[in-house]
């Protein structure tokens, strides 16, 4: 079965080699010469075709040798031998019949401010030669893309390129040092964000070069893997931690919880290889033993291994488990916590779980009642002042209801459940203890849902800040 992405991109961003290769380009204003001193750059030849090779606009390329004017009307046979067309005249029309032409021929085409008629787009280019960054809105937001390659030319050290072409130099020998390819990317990133890094960004060149050469001869990169294991929020992405990114962009392999939403599994690093080991109610993609096994199995094969986990690994997320067998087994790990559901999903349901005023105690409670059995000490439960906060009892939840009122808690106990809790789909449902299970009966309600209970809820008209 075809798989369907979602939020599929209106244009792929690629890098195109288009050194001596012909280029057409239609009109004699500042989009042509703009569109052509891009093409210049990347080594292309550029055929003008103009009304007038004097416009005022093109007359700095006039001194290009890879420039050529066309001083003639335009025909379908200019098309013949070009690699790709921009289409910058003056003339909708004009641009509207090369774009067809261009169509029939499947050649690329960009139409300038139509990305209706363009089969590519010119992006917003950040120079640091070799490398290079882009940044687009598949032509709908170019003041917006502006702003974000402003934003990004001041964050993008000037010396990168140096650092890229230092990087090149070196790269046969340290493939050669380092039979492993995570022994060389540890050995990169070492190298691409530490001494020898800051001297090239100084311009230090040849104590950069002599630096990098002494580290070949005296490092040892060990080959082991590694284990990250991360929290990763409730769902939104905004709430990750600077660490949990950081080492995200870094991981070979990642095995991920179905709790983990789509959007923080797109921050992954691109080419990680993504194993869903999720686990829901009576559909266990994969066991625990398994998933602990295949942990160790993959660092073993020197893979860095993110085990991402909705919440905090170490609330009801059996992280505890996972790295016991890891420090069994002598792997190294790191932890990194995230913000629990509890606290993602109260806050933007505007629910404080502590309150001086209502609960000076919050207690978490796993509501996956094992073969629907109530072995939970309800008594401890119905206390004066407290919060509590059920995770994974939506199916439980008649059970939970009907057992802390028949341990003495008061059926108006004000009570919330939070659906998909910090996404956009964020869904709220409040009553009692009493009416409930009803209300649940009479309202879609979809997990992953946390439960609060308490006099903290009764704040949520008051102090809800999303709506």
């Amino acid at each position: 079965m075809a798989k369907d992405f979602e939020g599929q991109w209106d244009f792929l961003p690629v890098a195109l080699d288009l050194k001596n290769k012909a280029c057409l380009v239609l009109g004699d204003g500042e989009q042509a010469a703009r569109k052509s001193e891009l093409l210049l750059k990347a080594g292309a030849n550029v055929r003008l075709v103009v009304a007038s090779p004097e416009s005022e606009a093109l007359e700095e390329l006039g001194e290009a040798r890879a420039v050529s004017f066309i001083c003639s009307p335009y025909e379908s046979s200019m098309l013949d031998d070009v690699s790709i067309v921009v289409a910058a005249s003056d003339n909708p029309e004009l641009n509207a019949l090369v774009a067809r032409h261009c169509q029939e021929k499947h050649l690329p085409v960009n139409v300038v401010e139509n990305p209706a008629l363009s089969s590519f787009i010119f992006p917003s280019i950040i120079d640091r030669h070799p490398v290079l960054v882009s940044v687009s809105s598949s032509g709908d937001a170019p003041v917006l893309t502006r702003l974000l390659r402003n934003r990004l030319e001041s964050t993008i050290p000037h010396g990168v390129g140096r650092l890229a072409e230092l990087a090149a130099k070196y790269r046969g020998a340290v493939k050669a040092k380092f039979q492993h390819i995570n022994q060389r990317r540890k050995f990169w990133e070492q190298t691409l964000e530490g001494a020898i890094a800051d001297l090239v960004y100084a311009g230090r060149m040849d104590k950069a070069d002599k630096l990098i050469q002494e580290s070949l001869e005296k490092i040892d990169v060990d080959a082991r893997g590694e284990v990250y294991l991360v929290g990763a929020g409730p769902g939104d992405t905004d709430l990750l931690t600077f660490r949990a990114l950081r080492l995200m962009r870094q991981a070979d392999v990642v095995l991920y919880d179905r709790l983990v939403s789509p959007a923080i599994l797109d921050l992954v690093r691109r080419d990680a290889k993504k194993i869903n080991v999720g686990k829901a109610r009576s559909n266990h993609t994969l066991p625990q033993g398994e998933i602990n096994q295949l942990l160790i199995d993959l660092a073993k094969k020197g893979n860095r291994v993110l085990r991402l986990k909705g919440g905090d690994p170490f609330i009801f997320g059996r992280g505890g488990e996972e790295i016991d067998r890891l420090a069994d087994a002598d792997i190294p790990f790191q932890v990194v916590p995230g913000i629990t559901a509890a606290a993602g999903c109260a806050s933007y349901s505007g629910i404080p779980l502590t309150h001086r005023d209502y609960s000076q105690s919050v207690r978490f409670v796993t509501g996956h009642l094992k073969n629907d059995t109530c072995d939970l000490p309800w008594n401890e439960f119905v206390q004066e002042h407290q919060t509590l906060v059920f995770y994974m009892g939506l199916v439980g939840l008649p059970i939970i209801a009907e057992q802390l009122m028949a341990h003495g808690m008061r059926k108006d106990m004000p009570i919330a459940l939070i659906s998909r809790g910090t996404l956009p789909d964020q869904k709220v449902l409040t009553g009692t203890l009493e009416d409930i299970t009803g209300k649940v009966e009479n309202n879609e309600v979809h997990g992953p849902t946390i439960i609060i209970i308490g006099d903290v809820v009764r704040l949520r008209e008051k102090l809800d800040w999303m709506n």
